[in-house]
């Protein structure tokens, strides 16, 4: 789906809801906090297409780092101080992430870079979102581009489906060591809590809506390219059909694979020892006129700044009592791994 043009922007992303549930059709970003200016609009004209975005291999070109934020080793001790907290009993789990800043010795292309990830995705679910409709001029000409493995909504009449992902291992090149490493993720005792914090809190959120709810106890291993993931196919059915899917949406943003459990206290969390996310961990997607649509998380993604060579990326993990700081910080480079595959990046940063 190409969205052409905005007819009307929705900075804020109740007057977007209001506005989809009225029959208009609503596209773009919202921030991981979804109380946050949105880059919500309406659109002048839709292309639709049943296939996917064209893709395209990457061409190799200089990115350097510009900053780590935060340090490595801050980010460890982080984890460590959360670890501490959770074993205090303030959450259960808590995703904490740290970003690049990065800097492309050419000028980028958003629908290039959009091609890139699509090549690297194996179920085509690649986005690019103009964040300018958000009113901020921080984001104004900017770009937020990425290829997600994760839907967190999609409605089709009165049929929702949503498919979580948490838990991660990295993949391996001998296929041998990387069969293993998803086998040892599918029996990770740590894992499988990680995962059922997030499948628990779908089924409770969704079950406000739905009459009916189908959610497996026991998740399947996918992958990515780069990443073994844990994960759980769920299905629903709505009472209301006037129930759009920004609604949900919004309802759901941020789940327990991007924020943490309970809801609340792992948000306020994050806000103390994390820097702003913007709309990184939030949704993208689209609500159509009839209210049906989808939403993906928005992870395994970049922003590109106005100048097309300033590039902010992120990578997270869930933090459970049974965490290993050094591990978390493992997880969180090996994801930086899409991104940089995207990019064309010559050398690992």
């Amino acid at each position: 789906m190409t969205a052409l043009g905005v007819d009307r922007a929705f900075p804020k992303a109740s007057d977007a809801a209001a506005a989809a549930r009225a029959g208009r059709m609503i596209v773009g970003a919202i921030g991981f906090d979804p109380d946050s200016p949105a880059a919500l609009f309406s659109p002048r004209s839709v292309v639709r297409s049943d296939r996917p975005v064209p893709s395209s291999t990457p061409r190799a070109r200089g990115i350097s780092s510009v900053a780590t934020i935060p340090a490595p080793a801050t980010h460890r001790d982080r984890v460590a101080a959360v670890i501490d907290m959770i074993d205090a009993g303030d959450a259960e789990k808590v995703v904490l992430a740290r970003s690049l800043t990065l800097r492309a010795d050419v000028p980028l292309d958003p629908a290039e870079l959009l091609g890139n990830f699509a090549a690297g995705n194996p179920a085509g679910n690649t986005f690019g979102v103009d964040l300018s409709p958000c009113g901020d001029p921080d984001y104004t000409d900017n770009w937020f581009l990425g290829s997600t493995p994760e839907l967190l909504i999609r409605k089709a009449g009165r049929t929702v489906t949503c498919h979580p992902y948490a838990g991660s291992a990295a993949r391996q090149a001998d296929p041998a060591d990387d069969a293993a490493a998803g086998q040892a993720l599918l029996d990770s005792a740590k894992d499988r809590a990680e995962h059922a914090f997030v499948v628990d809190y779908l089924r409770a959120s969704l079950a406000a809506f739905c009459s009916e709810l189908d959610a497996p106890t026991t998740p399947k291993l996918l992958s990515t390219n780069e990443i073994w993931h844990l994960a759980t196919p769920i299905t629903g059915t709505l009472r209301d059909d006037a129930t759009t899917a920004l609604d949900l949406a919004l309802a759901l943003t941020p789940t327990p694979a991007v924020g943490g459990t309970p809801k609340d206290a792992a948000t306020a969390i994050i806000a103390k020892v994390e820097e702003p996310r913007g709309f990184y961990a939030g949704a993208v997607g689209w609500c159509d006129e009839n209210g049906d649509g989808e939403w993906m998380v928005s992870i395994r993604c970049l922003q590109l700044a106005a100048d097309r060579v300033t590039i902010q990326t992120w990578a997270g993990g869930g933090i459970v009592a049974a965490s290993d700081p050094q591990a978390e910080l493992d997880e969180t480079t090996a994801k930086f791994r899409t991104v940089l595959r995207a990019l064309g990046a010559t050398k690992a940063l």
